[in-house]
């Protein structure tokens, strides 16, 4: 090991758990602390979601229908290739720290409606996870948001298709939200036939006072990050290109299956 390795793990380490002390700190700002599950009738749009997932469930059958192909996470963000480097976890997008996918607004209306009347709303998509997928155990990069997951598609049997969130598993349902802090280390499964989808949000952590607009800039900054940047120019030319895949066999042929042999 060279010193300039030395010296940037010595300055390094320090730094991070600073950081993590720093972000306990502020979640425990929060009403519910530094949970890894919070309630999720903390937050009013959740009952609206819930009411309406049929709706949505809809929409995204009719998507997955009619498209042979959505784009893998590490083609959107090659940071992901360290969870999963297989052909399984696919996204389609709506909602971007600021960025707001028109395509995916215009084919899935109703979803879209929804999503609009969510405020602090920062992420939003479609999370597809193939049948024997598995995503490593990671933790999210910032505290300032929470994370919600609305069961769509939750194959049988539920205990199959799970996520652990710090020293809790969590397992969906469909038409019910989970909200968790995504900066507790999760590990997620699907050990069945059939693909799990839920639509996946960010939203801002209810905060006090000034920290509430430390968190509010920080996230209004991250609209002009390249990273996020060069995910929405991808996301926007794969929409481009998908009308030509469109003839193909379609991925709601893995919406129905029984037990992983």
């Amino acid at each position: 090991m060279n010193l300039r390795r030395v010296l940037r793990r010595a300055i390094k380490l320090p730094m991070k758990k600073l950081g993590h002390a720093i972000e306990d700190w502020v979640a425990g700002q929060s009403p519910f602390g530094n949970s890894s599950i919070i309630d999720a009738q903390a937050f009013e749009w959740v009952e609206r979601l819930e009411e309406k997932s049929g709706v949505i469930r809809q929409e995204l059958i009719a998507l997955l229908s009619g498209q042979a192909y959505l784009p893998n996470i590490q083609e959107l963000s090659p940071r992901q290739m360290n969870l999963s480097k297989a052909d399984g976890w696919k996204t389609y997008f709506f909602f971007l720290l600021g960025h707001r996918i028109e395509e995916s607004y215009e084919r899935c209306p109703e979803t879209g409606k929804l999503l609009d009347s969510i405020p602090g709303m920062t992420l939003a998509f479609f999370s597809v996870l193939a049948p024997g997928m598995h995503i490593k155990r990671h933790r999210g990069s910032y505290k300032g948001v929470v994370r919600c997951h609305l069961g769509l598609i939750v194959p049988e049997p539920r205990t199959a298709v799970r996520m652990r969130v710090g020293d809790e598993m969590v397992y969906w349902g469909e038409g019910k939200c989970v909200i968790f802090d995504d900066t507790h280390k999760h590990e997620v499964w699907n050990e069945t036939n059939s693909i799990r989808v839920v639509l996946l949000l960010d939203v801002h952590r209810p905060l006090p006072g000034w920290l509430r607009r430390v968190n509010e800039a920080v996230l209004g900054l991250a609209y002009y990050s390249p990273e996020v940047r060069r995910l929405v120019r991808i996301q926007r030319q794969w929409e481009a290109q998908s009308s030509a895949l469109t003839n193909q066999p379609s991925l709601s042929r893995g919406l129905r299956g029984g037990r992983r042999a």
